[in-house]
């Protein structure tokens, strides 16, 4: 929520706060939304986040708030914004649409959130974002990578690759590297981001020269996939590819080793999760998936993370808190360049970041609000994965 309404009655407040007044009309100007902002804001700037902290994605979920809680305990220590504490405030979306799109309606009409974190799956920050860029409050997906969560608005952004990118990047690791020529593609149908992904592959491969042999799907939730793993077998392929989530994942490569389907598959960054280990197991060996950072990055600030990261956790960050603690220290340095807690000074600011120094990698957001940043390809060996290369945008 943005707090974009903030009246006479509030400036002395702001002022206390060096925040400053609201410079531009508000474009939503709901009395119950003013009164929520008006009692968060006296308890310090709220944020909101959304998120699987229950359920077979909870992975997800869970690595995403502990990224922003840690975000945002670093702020707080070194002060603030202008010396005001920052809040945040976590839903569970149950795996459900409906159920992250009133998160989000709660989040603004109720709590009084300055701005929106999340969603990870795309289907869920579809159902989200709506409902934000309605309300005229900034909504920044950490890593939502479909290219429909970001056309819903002006208010929406995301600070990770979005899928063409991803699935071309893997049709091209494919073909230049893995020197496949046949290959066959596995989608969850009940996945916007599994069925993006197929699209964009097939299209990049095709041009490239190859073929695609099969193409079957599964639903989420599924956990007898080899019927499908048979006929992509008799396709003889040279690769599969399966840009599907952890939860079904790890199981349908058990599934694919014990029918003897000895090809590589091959991913994207829904496979990110210490889980997919637990499920699938050995039979992940020599197998590929597209990320957004590798912890074997050299770079200190990514060393620095890890190390806090773990401090704080007792774990390794996967990618899920890597690009949620970017999310919310961009969303952090926006409000503190803003100055104000206007919804539409607040989106302005956010559309104006470059060359954030982000543990992803840096991060520029384009006229579309997605970042352009590199992708990393990792290859999993002894249940983890490790660095193989990286492509630029």
């Amino acid at each position: 929520m943005s707090f974009r309404p903030i009246r006479c009655v509030l400036l002395p407040l702001l002022c206390v706060l060096g925040l400053g007044a609201c410079e531009r009309k508000p474009e939503v100007d709901d009395p119950s939304r003013r009164a929520a902002r008006e009692r968060s804001l006296e308890d310090g700037i709220l944020l909101g986040v959304v998120g699987a902290l229950t359920g077979d994605q909870a992975s997800f979920g869970v690595s995403t708030r502990n990224g922003i809680l840690l975000a945002v305990k670093e702020e707080n220590e070194a002060g603030g914004i202008n010396g005001h504490p920052i809040r945040i405030r976590a839903y569970d979306r149950q795996g459900k649409p409906p159920e992250g799109a009133n998160a989000v309606t709660r989040l603004i009409n109720q709590d009084g959130a300055a701005l929106i974190l999340g969603e990870v799956a795309s289907g869920i920050s579809l159902a989200m974002a709506p409902v934000a860029q309605a309300a005229g409050v900034p909504m920044i997906s950490p890593s939502s990578t479909n290219p429909k969560v970001t056309e819903v608005g002006d208010y929406i952004f995301r600070v990770c690759f979005i899928d063409p990118f991803q699935g071309d990047v893997m049709a091209r690791f494919a073909h230049d590297n893995l020197k496949a020529k046949r290959v066959a593609v596995l989608r969850d149908i009940k996945s916007d981001y599994s069925v993006g992904l197929v699209g964009v592959f097939k299209e990049s491969f095709t041009a490239l020269g190859g073929t695609i042999v099969a193409d079957e799907a599964y639903s989420q939730g599924d956990t007898d996939f080899r019927s499908q793993l048979t006929a992509i077998k008799a396709s003889n392929p040279d690769a599969v590819y399966v840009p599907g989530y952890y939860t079904e994942v790890g199981i349908l490569a058990r599934q694919a080793k014990q029918l003897g389907l000895r090809v590589p598959l091959m991913g994207g960054d829904g496979w990110e999760s210490s889980k997919l280990y637990e499920l699938g197991g050995s039979a992940l060996d020599g197998n590929f998936f597209s990320n957004h950072y590798s912890p074997e990055d050299p770079r200190p600030i990514v060393k620095d993370f890890i190390a806090k990261y773990a401090k704080e956790f007792g774990m390794e960050p996967d990618s899920l808190a890597v690009l949620a603690y970017d999310a919310a220290k961009v969303a952090i340095e926006a409000i503190r360049r803003a100055g104000t807690l206007s919804g539409p000074a607040l989106r302005d600011a956010i559309a104006q970041t470059r060359d954030f120094p982000g543990v992803g990698g840096t991060i520029t957001l384009d006229e579309h609000r997605n970042a352009r940043k590199k992708a990393v390809i990792l290859r999993i060996e002894d249940r983890a994965a490790h660095f193989y290369t990286s492509v630029e945008p």
